[in-house]
């Protein structure tokens, strides 16, 4: 009654079988790489690969299992629970006492909370299993210090267009016939992918399956078919990553770094806000007075996004990126106020010096609070010299302007000062 259909999708039918298959990774997979140098008892480390989404690393953990002589778990930390894993640990319990290693690889490790991490720890210590997880996550923020000590981290990359290319050529091969597109539009097809294979081959499923007169140019290609949305969640190491990204190509003065990943963010899905309260922090800490306008930009940027909304308010934005990016740098307010932070701490509850004190009472008075006190505006050059530091506390220099924008006339007025003051001292 029933006709057998073939459902399997593409990227299961063009799985690597072997490490030779697997493209994109030459760093650990080369011949030449320390990785592959390892011996085969060497493999029987317990290791998280950690990558992005569709770089191969459920495929290159399935294909090192194969080097290690036991059997092998599979489960993933989404939709297994800890009956699941507590069945896998009785049974790699027995395994051992047979003398087989029993090799676990969990999915997705990061979805695991740090107690359910833990469960991992005795097993991995006495041999009872071998455990390879794969994360797109940043182990060093998702997994436990102490199972991060007891695994290898491998990192797994991003495929670049050269590995989509290779891969969209298996496919061809697999299936015995052309994609319905040009040449050129190749490679569009694997910028629409964004580095994950298991989208390309999803996208190829779609376009080996047209009914089209001609091949496709890029145009039509992009017109058809979805482009993958770029990966960012806003609450992980993907959102650090173009902050910082940010914040670095401001600092580093580089205005079309700067509006390129401010683009990413926003096209993303990004909160503005949150990208303008970072323009804020780089507008005092690596302007500060070397362009004092710089935060008055930031703030403005705040005060017309939130008059505007989006998508108007994020030009704001645009403009204040533009502005901090080609200002002048300085972060002498930053490291002055560093510095005299740590002074304060160091240095405990010294008092100033009495003449700077209010004398409010008659004992105060007796004391000699105020005494000495010289009103700087009584003076020839409305500056009288006078220390304004503890008393023994030898005098500091905090601030140190540098030689740009307006701290250049800063920094004379500071020379000004002191010079008067060593007239006078």
């Amino acid at each position: 009654m029933f006709k057998s259909s073939n459902t399997t999708p593409l990227a299961d039918k063009l799985r690597p079988t072997s490490l030779d298959e697997v493209y994109g990774q030459e760093h650990i997979l080369d011949s030449d790489s320390l990785f592959l140098k390892l011996d085969k008892n060497s493999y029987a480390l317990s290791m998280i690969l950690w990558g992005p989404p569709g770089c191969g690393k459920t495929t290159i953990a399935r294909l090192l299992t194969k080097k290690i002589e036991g059997i092998l778990y599979t489960l993933s930390a989404v939709i297994s629970g800890a009956a699941e894993f507590k069945d896998v640990f009785k049974k790699a319990s027995e395994n051992k006492k047979c003398g087989i290693n029993t090799i676990l690889l969990v999915d997705e490790i990061h979805h695991l909370n740090r107690s359910q991490q833990d469960i991992f720890l005795p097993y991995i210590e006495n041999g009872t299993i071998i455990l390879i997880g794969a994360t797109t996550e940043n182990p060093s923020f998702e997994l436990n210090s102490a199972l991060l000590s007891r695994c290898k981290v491998v990192v797994v990359n991003r495929l670049d267009t050269n590995a989509l290319l290779h891969i969209l050529k298996r496919a061809e091969r697999l299936l015995d016939k052309p994609l319905p597109i040009r040449e050129e539009a190749r490679t569009t097809l694997c910028d629409m992918a964004d580095g994950d294979a298991r989208f390309l081959l999803n996208i190829c499923e779609e376009l080996f399956d047209l009914k089209h007169t001609s091949p496709l140019t890029s145009s039509e290609l992009l017109s058809l078919m979805q482009k993958r949305t770029p990966i960012y969640d806003k609450g992980r190491d993907q959102h650090y990553n173009l902050i910082s990204a940010l914040h670095k190509s401001l600092r580093g003065s580089d205005c079309d770094a700067s509006l390129y990943w401010l683009a990413r963010m926003l096209t993303a899905g990004e909160n503005p806000l949150y990208i303008i309260r970072r323009l804020v922090r780089c507008a005092v800490e690596d302007i500060g007075l070397a362009d004092p306008a710089a935060l008055q930009q930031a703030l403005a940027a705040n005060q017309a996004y939130e008059l505007l909304g989006s998508p108007e308010g994020e030009l704001a934005i645009a403009q204040a990126v533009i502005y901090l990016a080609t200002a002048p740098k300085s972060n002498a307010v930053y490291k002055a106020y560093k510095n005299s932070v740590s002074d304060a701490k160091n240095y405990g509850s010294l008092m100033p010096p009495f003449h700077i004190l209010n004398a409010s009472s008659e004992l105060m008075k007796e004391q000699g609070y105020a005494e000495g006190y010289v009103y700087d505006h009584d003076t020839k050059e409305g500056f009288s010299g006078q220390n304004y530091f503890p008393d023994k506390f030898k005098r500091r220099i905090y601030y140190k302007p540098v030689e740009r924008g307006f701290e250049r006339e800063i920094n004379k007025r500071l020379q000004y000062w002191a010079t008067l003051r060593r007239k006078l001292s």
